[in-house]
């Protein structure tokens, strides 16, 4: 695993002299995102919100894990990543990529998680029997954090399991198929996995042991230093559709929601309904950007450090988090 996670950093540490976007010659935005992520700023992205707001053609790519989207940021092909899970972001700001957090996309708990095949009969009270598994995680994701942590809480040792690195709906279809005895994972992935698996903790239950579970928007910090009034008024769409959902969760909102992140109106109602959106003022708080963020990446990359995920992690990610952005898109 970790000769796995040091080829992920090595790719994701690219040089950035291959990015070419400037504020000066900047005519078209690429954006990256998930499929099976049901998130407002879907409506906006497809009523042309963005392209409106910005003055420019905003063109959209969808990934299935957020290193992928680090690896895209590092080669110039993407400039914005919405909704990048805060571990691969933090793997890869650890091995050297300059990319800097912009704001808080979601949290979801509940949205993501890990799940035994049904027939094992295994259960939190009788984790331990995972020793020696076969477990399906897309590695240096929030998802494999996620893992790292409810192994070391059941004192499950990570040397002990047969890990497969593996995006969440591979690794549904593969726990589906009993190909492998457990599975992590996440959006779509993760729904297939609590059809065919127990899950092992719940989303409260992880955060009563300290596992917290948000995603970012992310972006290269040549791009935010360039092209601040443009990544505010990103910012801002985003905001907008949030405050839009979160104000009035309603149908025909959902249904484009839906639509655009490729699922069925009733599979993004359950999705969506786990997460939450925070607002650009709850953003700013203590409890986010404006106190215990650079902290907490601290701590996930210690984890990653301590399983030997990593090789090293920052003495801090202080400079891996950017609040000027948002907070101009809160004066707009």
């Amino acid at each position: 695993m970790k000769k796995l996670m040091s080829a992920l950093v090595a790719g994701t540490a690219l040089t950035l002299s291959m990015q070419a976007t400037t504020a000066q010659a900047m005519e078209e935005l690429t954006v990256g995102y998930f499929l099976e992520w049901p998130m407002p700023f879907l409506a906006a992205k497809a009523d042309g919100s963005y392209d409106e707001a910005l003055g420019m053609k905003v063109n959209w790519v969808s990934f299935e894990t957020g290193t992928a989207m680090s690896a895209a940021m590092a080669s110039g092909d993407v400039q914005i990543s919405v909704s990048q899970g805060l571990p691969p972001f933090v793997v890869a700001t650890s091995g050297g990529q300059d990319l800097q957090l912009v704001d808080v996309a979601v949290s979801y708990a509940e949205n993501q998680g890990c799940a035994v095949r049904k027939d094992l009969e295994i259960t939190k009270d009788s984790a331990g029997e995972l020793a020696g598994k076969k477990v399906a995680v897309p590695l240096g994701t929030a998802a494999h954090y996620s893992f790292i942590r409810q192994m070391d809480h059941f004192g499950v040792p990570l040397d002990s399991l047969q890990i497969v690195d593996m995006p969440p709906p591979e690794g549904g279809n593969a726990l589906a198929q009993g190909a492998v005895d457990f599975a992590c994972g996440y959006g779509g992935g993760w729904a297939t996995m609590r059809e065919h698996g127990d899950v092992l903790l719940t989303g409260a239950e992880k955060q009563e042991i300290g596992i917290l579970v948000f995603d970012v928007t992310s972006v290269p910090a040549a791009f935010a230093a360039e092209n601040g009034d443009t990544l505010a008024k990103f910012l801002k769409v985003t905001a907008d559709a949030n405050s839009a959902w979160n104000d009035g969760k309603s149908d025909e909102m959902l249904a484009v929601i839906a639509e655009q992140s490729g699922m069925d109106l009733e599979a993004a109602r359950s999705a969506i309904g786990t997460m939450s959106f925070p607002t650009i003022e709850e953003q700013l708080s203590e409890a986010w950007l404006g106190g215990t963020a650079a902290g907490f990446m601290k701590g996930v990359a210690d984890v990653f450090v301590e399983a030997g995920s990593i090789d090293s992690a920052l003495d801090s990610y202080e400079g891996a988090l950017n609040i000027e952005p948002l907070k101009a898109a809160q004066g707009m």
